[in-house]
């Protein structure tokens, strides 16, 4: 996933780049809340690159500081729970930015960020960034912004999650897939558009499989949602709330 309305992004620089000027980005995304001006300057920075299917752009522990703005494509964010296990910690997609706390605090990775499906980002030096957060004020200010969010989201999630059944978890993740990615479909329903396992689902969740795929069961045989090959339809979004102990509306 990218921008709306922009097609495939050619495979020679100079049309990637022309490609970048028609892009109109999703407004839940970084690149949709700055303004033009710093959306431009901040793609006018660092070199395309492609990540196939399967490669991590960054990996936990590394001592990398550069960062990513994802233009192309999905990314699923990961790290090793004390247990040894494997925790899905976000999904990111075109418009995102990726890598920045290591960017600006040059500390080692706190998670991999995995290429699902091909992946088309420019990748930025962290002095080149640094430098660009200097000279715009309302480009720092922003994304200060989404740094804050990404840190509540993940406060949030863990106070919500501590003592909640596992098919209220599911409800929930997926009301919260729904209101970052989700878009109505024609014949009707909500997609949401993320290309997630149900392996991949739990590992969000944060529970085994086998008791996601229960509580996913009871919501297709309640005709809350359909399930595909990593695909998800919300059929009904008041019950899916209501499953998640959330307001209907």
């Amino acid at each position: 996933m990218s921008g709306l309305g922009s097609g495939e992004p050619p495979d020679t620089e100079a049309g990637r780049s022309e490609w970048l000027r028609r892009v109109r980005w999703p407004e839940q995304t970084l690149l949709g809340r700055l303004p033009q001006r710093s959306q431009t300057g901040l793609l006018a920075l660092g070199g395309f690159r492609q990540f196939p299917s399967g490669v991590h752009l960054m990996r936990e522990g590394d001592a990398t500081t550069f960062v990513a703005v994802l233009l192309r494509g999905w990314t699923k964010v990961t790290a090793l729970t004390d247990t040894g296990g494997l925790a899905l910690l976000a999904v990111r997609h075109g418009g995102d930015l990726i890598g920045e706390f290591a960017g600006l605090d040059a500390q080692p990775r706190s998670a991999t960020v995995t290429a699902v499906g091909g992946v088309l980002a420019k990748v930025i030096r962290s002095e080149e960034f640094a430098g660009y957060l200097a000279r715009d004020p309302a480009a720092s200010a922003e994304i200060s912004r989404s740094i804050v969010a990404k840190t509540r989201f993940s406060i949030r999630r863990r106070v919500e999650f501590a003592g909640s059944p596992v098919a209220v978890r599911v409800a929930r993740v997926l009301v919260e897939l729904d209101r970052a990615y989700g878009f109505d479909r024609t014949e009707g329903g909500r997609a949401l558009g993320v290309p997630l396992t149900q392996q991949e689902l739990a590992a969000l969740v944060g529970a085994h499989d086998p008791t996601v795929h229960k509580a996913l069961r009871a919501l297709r045989r309640d005709k809350i949602i359909e399930t595909g090959y990593r695909s998800v339809v919300i059929l009904d979004l008041p019950a899916l709330r209501t499953a998640a102990g959330l307001p209907s509306s």
